[in-house]
């Protein structure tokens, strides 16, 4: 199959995915999140694939949604009524939820920024292992929504998940490790072959055991409500962006251009990285 914004690799038992839009840091488009999701399917029949990589070209994992789609694309913006909102956001979810259904695991591979829709993708993934300077956040909390997934209160404890979803603040990927968003960090020259060799180990494995012990853990998760968690989060998203400042951020970016409305959102901020780990 052919993809336009992804690259599709396989060699060895695994299945590299790369997020391909560098120009815009890997921005996520509703076309990247079908052919990402076709992707994981595609990787989940071959019998010759135990494990996929995720990583992004580039700069960055992902930065986050792409909010300015091109012609023909559906608007983030919030839609005509909250029940369209919903309809909207789960079919995005639906997408996405491959990570978690499909039997092969996965493991993203992180560097740069790794934000707002950036990590939707990256926290459904089985391991997260990342450069010790990537950054993980989600600033749209501060004037554009919710998650529209949400596993940060099962990695990291409720404190944690108020503390970033309550402010938008960033943590970098040495913190991440701290806190257990992520399983490891690793200076940037060793991400590669870190997540290279884990994938090896994962290679010896026959993929049915895999898919087993896979489901054990994810069917733990769910007896916590984890699946069910990630469709009230769309839901919940849909509610919060009735709010008036997610109007008004629209308004300013549809007026004055999306680089305005991002400086009005972020600008009280600082928009720096918290060093609090």
């Amino acid at each position: 199959m052919t993809y336009e914004t992804i690259i599709y690799e396989k060699e060895r038992g695994r299945a590299r995915i790369t997020l391909n839009r560098p120009e815009k840091l890997n921005a996520i488009s509703w076309q990247m999140m079908q052919e990402l999701n076709q992707a994981l399917w595609e990787a989940d029949r071959d019998p010759e694939v135990h494990v996929v990589i995720i990583k992004g070209a580039g700069r960055a994992f992902s930065s986050g949604y792409d909010i300015t789609p091109p012609s023909g694309e559906r608007s983030h913006a919030p839609g005509p009524s909250m029940e369209r909102d919903i309809w909207f956001l789960e079919r995005g979810l639906e997408l996405r939820m491959a990570l978690w259904e499909m039997h092969k695991p996965t493991i993203a591979q992180v560097h740069g920024y790794c934000l707002a829709g950036g990590t939707d993708l990256a926290l459904l993934c089985d391991i997260v292992i990342c450069s010790k300077d990537a950054l993980f956040g989600y600033p749209p909390v501060r004037g554009m929504g919710s998650p529209v997934n949400h596993m940060w209160t099962y990695l990291v404890g409720p404190q944690w998940a108020k503390r970033l979803l309550l402010t938008g603040d960033t943590i970098s990927g040495e913190e991440a490790e701290k806190i257990g968003l992520v399983l490891r960090a690793v200076p940037p020259d060793q991400l590669e072959s870190e997540v290279e060799a884990l994938a090896d180990r994962m290679a010896y494995i026959d993929v049915d055991l895999l898919a087993a012990n896979k489901r054990i853990v994810n069917l733990a998760l769910e007896l916590m409500g984890a699946r069910t968690m990630q469709r009230l989060a769309a839901e919940r998203d849909a509610i919060a962006r009735q709010s008036p400042v997610v109007r008004e951020f629209y308004r300013i970016a549809k007026e004055q251009g999306l680089k305005a409305a991002l400086e009005w959102r972020d600008a009280k901020f600082g928009d720096r990285p918290r060093k609090e780990v």
